[in-house]
């Protein structure tokens, strides 16, 4: 980069800060290009389109902090592995658990609930029913987890032998659709893919009872200090005041879904 241009960036970054009444110690540290890696999760990534709600909001946390994100995609599983040893310094859209809390961070940006997507063929017309069914089986995505009672159903299904795992959503829309599974946990992100799949006509949704779980950019412990995590977090702070995480979301939900999902 020329050396007028890359002043004129730096530029426009300081008045950004300014605007936002940020001192210079205030702005996280960009000496060094820093790792995030996306998963391909319905809306929140496609790797086809290359497009997607993280995509969009690493692209505005590159823009606000001023730093170089060197962005990657990975399954989910790997990420956490990365995560957790330092290897990698963020990822985006997760959630906490007290496992995760030991070696990562969160700066919250949505929440969501959760939903279980049935087979029709399994009979089932509440949660209670595929449980109580031991011949059916639940397909998740491996390392995901999800809300307390999701969780608890999904870990007590795991102890009965009937959970089958996959890196991804299209591995258990496929064996779901083949009958290897009756059932698999899905967010507001998959419903549109559901909808638009052959497995919309012989699949119902139903809605696990839990309040909505706050997602957020995961930041990792051995590679981020503590002083820099409060910096990204004010950073993740700053697009939600100004609205920007609402902008992004409204490209991909009704606008009354969008704001359940961010204003909270």
């Amino acid at each position: 980069m020329h050396s007028s241009l890359r002043q004129a960036c730096c530029a426009i970054v300081l008045a950004a800060f300014s605007t936002l009444g940020w001192a210079a110690d205030d702005r996280p540290d960009c000496s060094r290009p820093l790792t995030l890696a996306l998963h391909v999760h319905g809306v929140l990534y496609s790797a086809d389109s290359d497009a997607g709600i993280d995509k969009d909001f690493a692209d505005a946390l590159a823009q606000r902090s001023g730093c170089t994100l060197q962005v990657s995609v990975l399954p989910r599983a790997r990420i956490w592995q990365l995560i957790e040893s330092g290897a990698l310094d963020f990822s985006l859209s997760g959630i906490t658990t007290e496992e995760r809390d030991k070696f990562a961070a969160f700066a919250w940006y949505f929440s969501n609930k959760y939903y279980l997507l049935v087979h029709k063929s399994a009979n089932v017309q509440k949660l209670a029913d595929f449980e109580n069914q031991p011949a059916l089986k639940l397909g998740v995505i491996r390392s995901f987890r999800y809300g307390s009672s999701a969780n608890r159903m999904v870990d007590r299904l795991v102890e009965a032998g009937r959970v089958s795992y996959a890196s991804g959503l299209e591995p258990l829309y496929q064996v779901l659709a083949l009958g290897r599974i009756q059932a698999m946990v899905i967010e507001p992100f998959d419903i549109g893919d559901v909808q638009t799949s052959s497995i919309k006509d012989n699949t119902r949704i139903l809605e696990f009872n839990d309040p909505p779980v706050p997602h957020g950019l995961i930041m990792s412990k051995k590679s981020i200090t503590p002083a820099e995590q409060q910096k990204w977090g004010a950073v993740v702070q700053s697009l939600r005041d100004d609205g920007t995480v609402l902008r992004i979301f409204q490209k991909y939900f009704p606008p009354a879904l969008a704001r359940d999902m961010v204003v909270f």
